[in-house]
């Protein structure tokens, strides 16, 4: 009769079926916690556009330049803070000679007191600890020699005119230090910002630096254009200005007011023309040198570095950085603009460069580049001065 009883399950006895079973059990699992690893994992991100990383670089660029500004700033401050310092540290080490020189003449009244057997007020104060307090003791004065008060009056006024010294040669070490922490914090900054910007241009493809240079390209072409049409106004503005000027003069109405100038400020019977145009040859005779932040020359320029030692060169002296650079002289419109202006970018007016005619301008661009010709529309203007 057949057993009706459940049959046993097979239980693997040998070493070789039950290693089998482990394998194919961690295969499992493994594919498993692949599957739910894949399927929770986080999309990974598009790769960013040829335009996406132009405008990123270009951002970078730009955020070194007004780093380097601060730098240029904080430099110049460093440097006039450490001029101070020198100054009251020299002032300081006069000023603590005089108060020795009162000392030892007090010195020298009490020496003469001790030694006939007395200790008179003169050697109590060489001896106090706190010499305020004997100065605060009013009757040890009145018992004082003429010259021994006029000693311990030199030391009173020697000694706290050492103390003011030192208070404020403290004052300017503790200014001091916060300019080098803030030129140190600058130049950290401009560093993170190329170091950033290079990766970035590393990691393109032959492809995608062909595109990149297209757009450049593309972007020096509006530049361009946009120069043309202000050469072409500019210069049928100047046209009306000479056809208007001789007719004054053939009508007899002419009288002599008008002085040439386009706007913005007076020529002074051309003698800003006079000045550009040394500005300018200067300018002219860096064409080719690198852009390198924070420097003025002669071998390399960064922006304001470049347009500070041109105007030098025409015996003006201009301030270090755009922000200080822009304050200075007359603003003028961009129609206006004669040679040797100085024409100022981005809202935070962290670029500048000298206008040279036709729209164009003379600047030292950003690092990897040179000092070169270039349209002004190039960047987005702030505005523009005439410096002199």
């Amino acid at each position: 009769m057949a057993s009706h009883r459940k049959p046993r399950t097979r239980v693997l006895s040998s070493p070789g079926s039950r290693r089998t079973a482990a394998g194919l059990t961690t295969a499992a699992l493994a594919s498993v916690t692949l599957l739910s690893q894949s399927a929770n994992a986080a999309p990974r991100a598009p790769k960013p556009s040829i335009e996406e990383v132009k405008q990123k670089v270009d951002d970078l660029y730009h955020q070194a330049e007004t780093a380097t500004e601060k730098y240029n700033a904080a430099k110049e401050k460093a440097g006039e803070q450490q001029q101070t310092v020198n100054s009251l540290l020299d002032a300081a080490a006069k000023r603590a000679e005089k108060m020795n020189e009162s000392r030892r003449e007090l010195g020298t009244f009490a020496s003469a007191q001790y030694r006939t057997g007395g200790m008179n007020p003169t050697a109590q104060l060489m001896l106090a600890k706190d010499p305020q307090q004997f100065f605060d003791r009013s009757h040890l004065m009145e018992r004082l020699t003429g010259r021994e008060k006029q000693a311990v009056t030199d030391y009173q006024e020697q000694a706290a005119a050492a103390a003011r010294q030192r208070a404020e040669a403290t004052r300017s070490l503790e200014k001091l230090q916060d300019s080098q922490d803030s030129l140190k914090e600058s130049k950290q900054s401009v560093q993170s910002k190329l170091s950033e910007a290079r990766q970035l241009l590393s990691r393109l493809t032959a492809e995608e630096k062909a595109r990149l240079a297209e757009l450049e390209r593309e972007r020096e072409a509006a530049a361009k254009r946009k120069a043309e049409e202000l050469a072409r106004k500019q210069a049928e503005a100047e046209r009306e200005r000479q056809r208007q000027e001789e007719q004054n003069q053939n009508d007899g109405s002419g009288d002599g007011s008008s002085d040439g100038s386009t706007g913005g400020g007076s020529t002074d019977d051309g003698s800003y023309a006079t000045k550009a145009e040394k500005a300018l040859a200067f300018a002219r005779a860096q064409i080719g040198k690198p852009y390198v932040w924070g420097a003025t020359g002669p071998s390399s320029y960064d922006c304001s570095g470049l347009t500070q030692a041109a105007w030098k060169a025409a015996g003006v002296d201009l301030p270090r950085t755009t922000w200080d650079q822009v304050k200075v002289g007359t603003r003028v419109a961009t129609s206006n603009l004669q040679p040797g202006d100085l024409v100022f970018f981005y809202d935070d007016i962290s670029h500048v460069g000298m206008y040279i005619g036709n729209g164009k301008m003379i600047h030292a661009p950003k690092p990897g580049a040179y000092v070169r010709e270039e349209s002004i529309y190039y960047m987005p203007i702030y505005g523009s001065v005439r410096p002199a």
